[in-house]
């Protein structure tokens, strides 16, 4: 080392890498959009010979199954590879919902689960999306590990009530489904609070600057 500033030396910094944005055809979004696609197959697939037929309830659970998978990996890739784009925000949340939403209306409309069920998981997570959008300019409300087990236990017990399943697996799904709609209901209520925290931040910090 000579002590010389690199300037001084004649020598020249190399500017830093300006990192590039994201484009839309990426492999997060692609995920998101098979997931999306995925949603009226699985629908014709639910609803096949009357929607009762066991072997056309397997194939459907696992169109549901991939769409579960592709939700677990395509935000994580996002974060990662810095893959997150415009799309992807508003795309994710609507694939997610959109999938989870069709099986519980099949599963209703086959009388299979109470359409209370349905309406109560609906309300909370359309409910929560645009809870998250309204408070999207002051920040973002993170998903919390009660809402991590939310979704695992929503898409185990929905994917239990796709397959025709019969005796003990059949009382050891209705169980599955009143622990997700508990987490539904805890996790949703938290998910208010934090908005109403986040939006009585936001206001104070204007307030202050105003």
């Amino acid at each position: 080392m000579t002590g010389v500033p690199a300037s001084a030396a004649g020598g020249h910094r190399r500017p830093a890498a300006a990192v590039r944005p994201a484009g839309l055809w990426n492999i997060a979004n692609i995920l998101t959009m098979v997931r999306l696609l995925l949603v009226p197959g699985f629908v014709l697939l639910m609803l096949h010979n009357g929607g009762y037929d066991p072997a056309w309830r397997s194939v459907a659970w696992a169109a549901f199954a991939i769409a579960m998978i592709t939700d677990l990996f395509d935000g994580h890739l996002a974060r990662r590879y810095n893959l997150v784009t415009d799309f992807g925000k508003i795309a994710d949340p609507i694939a997610d919902k959109a999938i989870m939403g069709a099986a519980l209306i099949c599963l209703s409309a086959l009388s299979d689960l109470p359409w209370w069920v349905t309406g109560v998981i609906l309300f909370r997570e359309i409910g929560i999306t645009l809870m998250r959008f309204w408070v999207i300019r002051i920040g973002v409300i993170p998903a919390s590990r009660g809402g991590k087990l939310k979704t695992l236990a929503q898409g185990t017990a929905v994917g239990m009530y796709i397959l025709a399943l019969t005796g003990p697996l059949a009382t050891l799904r209705f169980w599955m489904m009143a622990v997700a709609v508990i987490l539904t209901v805890v996790t949703g209520l938290d998910y208010v609070r934090q908005a109403i925290v986040l939006r009585r931040a936001g206001r104070a910090a204007e307030e202050a600057t105003g």
